[in-house]
């Protein structure tokens, strides 16, 4: 285009120079008017053509590409031009697919004529539509006589995920209560950004076999990238949010205990939180969930100022005692201890810490009635 652009620019830049020339030499105050005017049709012949040519390569451009008005693209996500073009210069069958629109194709279509996908001279990939929505092969049998045709031909498998790429999957044909009664040569399919499927159709096995388009999946070509189209009984679909995932959660907490206590404590709560990253520790109740499922480090601690008195404080993972820090003082003085504990957790597991005997002191500054720990690995 831009070649054609020049090449027209130099001969309307001759056409005019040679009329200006021609029109300087005319004596003429008529003559040189006429050549003027027929200077100035040449100029709008010439841009015409100019024109002319740019809606050309133009159109030439969008039938080229007209598959993409179907919503291959999000719009909504405007990172995904350079990936689109690199898929083009690919051959991506999401970018280069022929669009399949016939109503007699859908699973609850019932016609006297009955159509044979074994005639059809099927090449590169296909999207399925049903009246400009996009919609996709059913992956359930579809009773006999529908589709438009005797044996109605269906997925044997799930559709695949977009990590997948392109598979094979095998093709089904219902009949005389057989749901596979015609075992049909095998397809590839694709998932594609924008929650839409390709299929690489083949010719069936025998005649008045052909490949269905699910009515009931209209409503998956309506979900947005971070969704995904869900049915359990692969008859009523809905769009379903995807769970965002942590990639690497932080999850730290650090919480004490300022004050004193004595005898039996179930569950201390620790109502002073200095850290609490990820939000997984309850200030209010004292305990930990793990949000994730990993490997944990925990630490808690005691003080304790009475003679011959010993204090327990035990580690409590999913009601087991896992852990203790003892203290045990013989004569006037004060005694602290610090335990750590590591281990594996599954997502939910609670971790808490109970009083179990003796007597502990602390206040707001001394930080040693004490209870935190950390997610070191995340396991997937």
């Amino acid at each position: 285009m831009h070649i054609k652009m020049v090449v027209l620019a130099v001969a309307l830049f001759v056409i005019l120079s040679s009329c200006a020339v021609e029109c300087w030499n005319t004596n003429s105050e008529m003559e040189r008017l006429r050549c003027e005017q027929t200077t100035l049709h040449q100029q709008q012949d010439a841009l015409a053509q100019m024109r002319l040519g740019c809606h050309q390569d133009r159109a030439k451009k969008e039938v080229g590409t007209n598959i993409l008005t179907y919503g291959a693209v999000d719009e909504e996500d405007d990172s995904l031009h350079v990936s689109e073009e690199d898929s083009r210069k690919q051959g991506d069958p999401c970018f280069h697919y022929t669009v399949l629109d016939q109503a007699w194709r859908a699973t609850n279509t019932t016609t006297s004529y009955k159509r044979c996908d074994r005639n059809v001279k099927w090449n590169g990939w296909y999207r399925l539509f049903y009246n400009g929505k996009s919609i996709q092969m059913p992956e359930r049998c579809v009773p006999v006589d529908k589709c438009g045709t005797n044996s109605p031909l269906w997925l044997a498998g799930p559709h695949p995920k977009r990590r997948d790429g392109i598979v094979t999957r095998n093709v089904c044909g219902h009949w005389k209560k057989d749901c596979c009664a015609f075992k049909s040569t095998p397809i590839q399919v694709k998932k594609c950004l924008g929650n839409y499927y390709v299929y690489k159709f083949t010719q069936p096995t025998s005649c008045r076999l052909a490949y269905c388009a699910d009515i009931n999946t209209l409503v998956c070509g309506r979900c947005r990238r971070n969704q995904s189209c869900v049915s359990q009984d692969k008859i009523n679909w809905r769009c379903k949010t995807k769970k965002r995932i942590l990639s690497n959660p932080q999850i730290h907490f650090f919480a004490s205990y300022p004050g004193q206590l004595t005898g039996k404590v179930n569950r201390i709560k620790y109502s002073k939180v200095l850290v609490n990253m990820g939000r997984a520790f309850n200030r209010g109740t004292g305990v930990f969930t793990a949000p994730v499922k990993g490997v944990y480090q925990f630490f808690f601690s005691t003080q304790t100022a009475n003679t011959n008195l010993k204090t327990d404080l035990w580690l409590v993972v999913n009601g087991y005692w896992v852990a203790v820090s003892h203290t045990h003082v013989f004569r006037p003085s004060t005694v602290g201890n610090l335990s750590t504990y590591m281990t594996f957790l599954r997502k939910g597991a609670v971790v808490y810490v109970t009083h179990n005997s003796g007597r502990s002191w602390a206040n707001g500054s001394s930080m040693t009635i004490t209870f935190g720990g950390s997610l070191l690995a995340q396991w997937k």
